[in-house]
């Protein structure tokens, strides 16, 4: 029959056993979900390099919107301002007071040189279209020799106010100061005529009576 000291000693073994078993257990590392199947993820504890954020895996790409408006555009001659075109410098306008309105006064000329030898004068005319029964209906542009070199028509009446008609027409390469001359239904060619030195872009006006000047004396007055 066992002594009680062995029963004690035999006691303490296995005491001893049971302590040492549990000095160094395995614990999962923290950022390791742990083992499903009993064997650890092969990414627990890493941090993956170049694997995208989820605002990377979700931004949109930005568009750019490379796309021009077409520019708009009117009638050729009309609107806009052409390359390689000669614009006049605006005459000196006679006060209203001192032209005889029963006549097409010419107030101002304006022009441009389009291709080769083609021009398109602005040409403002002032006439007393309500005092009497006819109206000022063409203006023209001669050469100082008397020549009509283009017309442009006026199809009604405009009152007495100021306004202002553009035509296109070529002049001759050896012309260089042209007569722009205003017509009214009633008395003709009188009023205010202007010279233009298509050269220069200068412009010079002169009054005339009833009776219209001849060209080759207007001419002396060319700018």
């Amino acid at each position: 029959m066992p002594t009680r000291r062995r029963l004690l000693a035999t006691f303490g073994l296995a005491i001893a056993g049971l302590a040492g078993c549990s000095e160094n257990p395995t614990q999962p590392p923290e950022d390791d979900p742990g083992p499903v199947d009993g064997t650890a993820s092969p990414d627990a504890g890493t941090t993956r390099v170049g694997s995208p954020t989820a605002t990377e895996e979700t931004a949109t790409p930005t568009e750019t919107d490379t796309a021009t408006d077409a520019p708009e555009t009117g009638t050729q001659g009309e609107t806009g301002t052409e390359t390689g075109t000669e614009t006049a410098t605006p005459g000196t306008t006679t006060p209203r007071s001192e032209l005889d309105l029963r006549e097409a006064n010419v107030v101002d000329v304006r022009f441009e040189r389009r291709e080769g030898t083609t021009y398109r004068f602005d040409v403002t005319l002032i006439h007393d279209d309500d005092g009497e029964d006819g109206y000022a209906d063409w203006w023209q542009v001669e050469d100082t020799e008397g020549r009509r070199l283009g017309r442009r028509e006026l199809t009604h009446a405009h009152g007495t106010r100021e306004f202002t008609r553009s035509a296109t027409m070529p002049i001759p390469e050896d012309v260089n100061c042209v007569v722009v001359r205003g017509h009214d239904q009633t008395h003709g060619y009188g009023g205010r005529v202007v010279l233009v030195n298509l050269e220069s872009g200068e412009t010079a006006g002169v009054r005339q009576e009833a009776e219209a000047i001849a060209n080759a004396e207007l001419a002396t007055s060319c700018p």
